[in-house]
């Protein structure tokens, strides 16, 4: 099969993305699979530099242009859709966060081409592109096969490991000129920052998170309790944050935040499938919840039908104590 597998690059106010590492690595199998290249493309404003982390690529492909300074996804699509019509690559790879979100679909739409949104997986099959995609807040999965070229994938967070994406090494850098209309029709006011000192749930390697069950926010200091004595940080659900009882940067599910913990413990979580969506890929999940029918018991490898605020003062003694015999022994 003649053409390139295509990666966009997602930069971030002078970062490249986590989930740019996740497409990479994703998209270096599909590539490998048909015998294509792979290569990434950069989109920015004096952004060069940052072609020297996406080592995983054959080539990189870089736009530069002043309006591509901040992302936008009109803007974006503007920039490449005459490249992808001229070059015909096999596939484009486009991260779907809230940074990028909608420019997957509107280059597609440009290019008159198939395209799928919230993919989790690719698979080639009978030398066709497959794309596992999750519909209506993950309570549904279809298998999209492309009819045509290129097939634009909206890649939904959580898809591989980001390290898998990862490789030393700087790829070449081919430069693309780029013309865009002198004005912007969309752009970027201001940012508004997390909670100076927040941490970021997306790398914890253990996590309590609390839900409905929690009744109250006085109740969230024996979270962060525990959640300190294994060494993690608390989370939530959306009908927390909706409380404010947490800042949205802990917020876990389709609208808030994809995670894989080592350990996610889930206190009177019911386990809807728009949460379910953010934590399914957890290595180890513990569940208690009042209702022994609660769908998160569905999901949990482990699971205790209990009030979380019973269980957990309970919770904190036996990790206190266990804590105190291995610190003696």
């Amino acid at each position: 099969m003649t053409g390139a597998i295509w990666v966009v690059a997602e930069q971030w106010r002078g970062r490249i993305s986590p989930i740019t590492f996740e497409a990479l690595a994703l998209g270096r199998e599909v590539a490998d699979a048909l015998g294509a290249p792979m290569h990434a493309v950069l989109m920015g404003h004096q952004a060069a530099p940052l072609a020297e982390r996406l080592g995983k690529a054959a080539k990189v492909l870089y736009l530069d242009h002043p309006l591509l300074a901040e992302p936008d996804p009109g803007t974006y699509a503007e920039a490449l859709w005459p490249l992808a019509k001229d070059r015909e690559p096999v596939c484009i790879v486009a991260p779907l966060t809230n940074v990028t979100l909608g420019f997957g679909t509107l280059l597609a739409a440009k290019l008159g081409a198939p395209a799928a949104n919230f993919c989790r997986d690719l698979r080639v099959s009978g030398g066709m592109i497959q794309s596992r995609c999750v519909m209506y807040g993950g309570k549904m999965e279809s298998l999209v096969t492309a009819a045509g070229r290129p097939f634009v994938v909206g890649l939904w967070p959580g898809s591989r490991p980001i390290d898998q994406g990862m490789a030393a090494g700087a790829p070449p850098l081919e430069e693309v000129p780029v013309q865009l209309p002198e004005l912007k029709r969309v752009g970027l006011r201001r940012y508004i920052e997390p909670e100076a000192g927040d941490v970021d749930i997306t790398q914890q390697d253990v996590l309590v998170a609390v839900g409905r069950g929690i009744q109250a926010k006085e109740n969230l200091e024996i979270a962060e309790r525990v959640a300190e004595l294994l060494g993690g940080a608390v989370c939530g659900s959306r009908p927390v944050i909706d409380q404010g009882w947490l800042p949205l940067s802990r917020q876990v599910g389709k609208s808030g935040m994809t995670v894989k913990p080592k350990l996610y413990l889930a206190l009177g979580i019911s386990g809807a499938p728009e949460h379910v969506e953010g934590m399914k890929d957890s290595a180890l999940i513990i569940a208690v919840n009042t209702d022994a029918q609660a769908p998160i018991f569905q999901l949990a490898h482990y699971g205790v039908v209990a009030d979380v605020l019973d269980m957990m003062p309970a919770l904190e003694e036996a990790i206190g104590k266990r804590k105190q015999v291995g610190s003696h022994a």
